[in-house]
């Protein structure tokens, strides 16, 4: 098995370091936080004090962090990846970001030596623990196939969407369906409520018929209809409307820079960040439902 250097031990990157060790690799991270380090010694892998002796000796570097500048300075920082991998090692970053930094870490990285994809991930913390994350990934050939065993350990579905940045395109399109759908099904709920109608009612109906989307079947934004989805637990994340907020900007900023016209998601967008304006960074994307209601 593969020595795996893992950087950015959060929420996600945390249960997805820990189903590499359970695979039997030799798992090194690092992460700001102590508690972070520690629980992937629990897992078996080993904390390390930076980012340098996570990744020096390794073959495989995973990256799952908040935002392009972070991507940028742990790859191309004096202290960062690129300044202490070994030539010929797979760089895989999972995190949400910019398309234009996903490519321009991407051309450093071949100019080093490596091979790197960008490989950000849809299916929430749940899917990380388990393994059945969804990966849309970006890079040459010859990159997505060294990457894929250490995705397949990771996630159900691996899909190759084309060359650099084009994973970091595929997510922010994804979700800015995502964040549109579920403002749309929220507002029908809201509407059904004022015109008394039965939550389930509407849904054993739409759920048949044209109306049919994930947010609805899967994880639908009123107690009852669907067991698992956060509005049976307060509305507690999921997946929350800070991080949503966070995919609608970064479609809108890739909308702006290629002259795309995208007036859904830019209501979606204001819609967020209104809602997270109020406070509600911390509550599931779902939770909108009661801005829409005027709670």
């Amino acid at each position: 098995m593969a020595v795996v250097a893992f950087v950015g031990l959060g929420n996600m990157g945390g249960p997805m370091a820990a189903n590499l060790a359970k695979a039997g690799n030799d798992v090194k991270g690092f992460d700001l936080s102590s508690d972070a380090l520690a629980k992937l010694e629990e897992a078996g892998g080993k904390g390390c004090a930076s980012v340098a002796e996570a990744v020096t000796g390794a073959d495989v570097v995973v990256t799952m962090l908040p935002a392009g500048k972070h991507v940028r300075a742990v790859y191309t920082g004096d202290d960062g990846i690129l300044a202490n991998i070994n030539k010929g090692a797979t760089l895989i970053d999972s995190s949400t970001i910019d398309v234009q930094s996903a490519r321009d870490v991407a051309a450093a990285a071949v100019d080093a030596g490596m091979n790197m994809v960008d490989a950000p991930v849809s299916g929430g913390v749940g899917g990380a623990a388990a393994g059945t994350l969804t990966f849309m990934v970006g890079g040459p050939d010859a990159a997505f196939e060294a990457a894929k065993p250490y995705l397949d350990i990771m996630g159900k579905t691996i899909v190759h969407a084309g060359g650099a940045g084009n994973g970091q395109a595929a997510k922010i399109c994804n979700n800015m369906m995502l964040g549109i759908q579920m403002i749309s099904v929220c507002e029908a709920f809201a509407l059904a409520e004022k015109l008394g109608l039965d939550h389930q009612k509407l849904y054993d109906i739409s759920s048949t018929a044209s109306g049919q989307c994930w947010s609805l079947t899967s994880y639908c934004p009123v107690p009852g209809p669907v067991e698992t989805s956060p509005a049976n637990n307060d509305y507690k994340p999921g997946f929350a409307a800070a991080m949503m907020l966070k995919d609608l900007k970064l479609a809108q900023e890739a909308s702006g820079a290629v002259s795309a016209n995208t007036p859904l998601g830019a209501a979606a967008d204001e819609l967020y960040s209104a809602f997270c304006d109020a406070g509600n960074g911390d509550v599931d994307f779902s939770g909108i439902i009661n801005k829409l209601r005027g709670a």
